[in-house]
């Protein structure tokens, strides 16, 4: 398979993973992220994910603060993927843009596809390669596949799926002189809106099964909170109770849920 000159748009870790993967496989020419910010507890300025594996492969990194007319891309093809900035009609026009969302579009437009896929209970998902028009996640769609979401997977592991599913499909679409697009049905659209604060707290009063789709869906990123802990792995118990297996404490560590309890004796 030829390699393809690209330039790829990307800054949370499923985009850095993609780009690492694309990289392998065709002439990444410029990375476009998002500028350095405040990270963690010491809010001590760092690099966007994508901007650290674009430095480790020696990518040339650009980091607008806004996209215009004035940003320069050094391709004539962008792949897109948890970029996280809008793509002005002014860019749009000046190439072909991929845009890769891991879910089976129309269902999960948004932000939040893979975690808002956990929550539902969803047992699959996917990835979607498919042109970047203005509307939210609305554009024709070059290639698409399913894959299985197990009962025990987590986000890490279902981006982890995508990413790879991604890589495999953009290489198909990329060596196409010219992507054939089909446009999306217009029956079920659903949205996959940003993760709350809200949407963190575990309210024991809901179905066992529902919480733990909520830990999973979080873990390992973000986390679940119940109380003062966050939960990061737990199971539906033999009674049909919700049982949290992996916890941290405000200030603490990760640890078992037993030897949290034990601690507390």
């Amino acid at each position: 398979m030829a390699s393809r000159r690209i330039a790829v748009a990307a800054t949370a870790p499923f985009g850095a993973d993609v780009l690492e993967r694309l990289a392998a496989r065709h002439e990444v020419v410029q990375l476009l992220t998002r500028p350095d910010r405040p990270r963690g507890r010491g809010r001590r300025v760092g690099a966007p994910p994508a901007k650290e594996a674009a430095e480790r492969l020696g990518i040339p990194v650009a980091q607008p603060a806004r996209l215009d007319a004035s940003v320069e891309l050094a391709a004539d093809t962008v792949v897109v993927c948890a970029y996280g900035l809008l793509i002005p009609p002014a860019l749009l026009a000046r190439g072909l843009w991929l845009n890769v969302h891991p879910s089976l579009l129309p269902r999960w437009r948004g932000a939040a596809p893979v975690e808002r896929a956990i929550m539902a209970g969803d047992d699959e998902t996917g990835v979607t390669i498919h042109e970047t028009v203005e509307a939210l996640d609305a554009g024709p769609i070059a290639a698409q596949r399913a894959f299985a979401v197990g009962p025990e997977d987590d986000a890490g592991a279902v981006y982890a799926r995508a990413a790879e599913v991604a890589a495999d499909l953009l290489d198909d679409v990329l060596a196409r002189p010219e992507p054939a697009f089909v446009p999306q049905r217009e029956d079920g659209v659903t949205y996959a809106e940003k993760i709350r604060p809200e949407d963190r707290e575990l309210d024991t009063e809901r179905p066992a099964q529902e919480l733990v789709n909520r830990v999973r869906a979080l873990s390992p990123h973000i986390g679940a909170r119940l109380g003062d802990l966050i939960v990061w792995r737990a199971r539906v118990g033999s009674d049909g109770s919700f049982e949290p297996l992996e916890v941290q404490p405000a200030g603490g560590r990760r640890m078992a849920y037993d030897a949290y309890l034990r601690g507390r004796r």
